[in-house]
């Protein structure tokens, strides 16, 4: 199953909800590693080093840091970026698809967008 890692702004609602549905699935927040303040590069050099994707709300920045790493020459394991705006239980509904469907490394270097079309 994936790891993920939601960013200190991520909902914490979600959060709840996801643990509540999935008690195994392997998410944590990145403020209980002592990263509550960093920059966006230095979270994905995180998530990077954990092997966790990433779950944030940032659609501004987060992006161009991720592209930045893939021009670079390094590497993440993923982003979701989550529409703040959209239902709760939809967003659930697709992270939760996404963990239990996805193989191990099948969203490298990607960004993904939630709600799922």
């Amino acid at each position: 199953m994936l790891k993920f890692a939601a960013d200190e702004n991520f909902n914490n609602n979600i959060l709840r909800g996801l643990i509540r549905r999935r008690s195994d699935l392997d998410i944590v927040r990145i403020q209980d590693f002592n990263l509550s303040g960093a920059d966006d590069p230095t979270v994905l050099e995180w998530t990077a080093k954990e092997d966790r994707i990433l779950l944030t709300h940032d659609v501004a920045t987060i992006t161009k840091y991720a592209y930045n790493r893939i021009v670079s020459g390094e590497s993440f394991p993923g982003v979701i970026e989550v529409d703040i705006c959209s239902p709760i239980s939809l967003v659930m509904e697709d992270i939760l698809l996404l963990a239990e469907l996805s193989y191990e490394g099948e969203w490298k270097n990607q960004i993904i967008y939630i709600p799922l079309k």
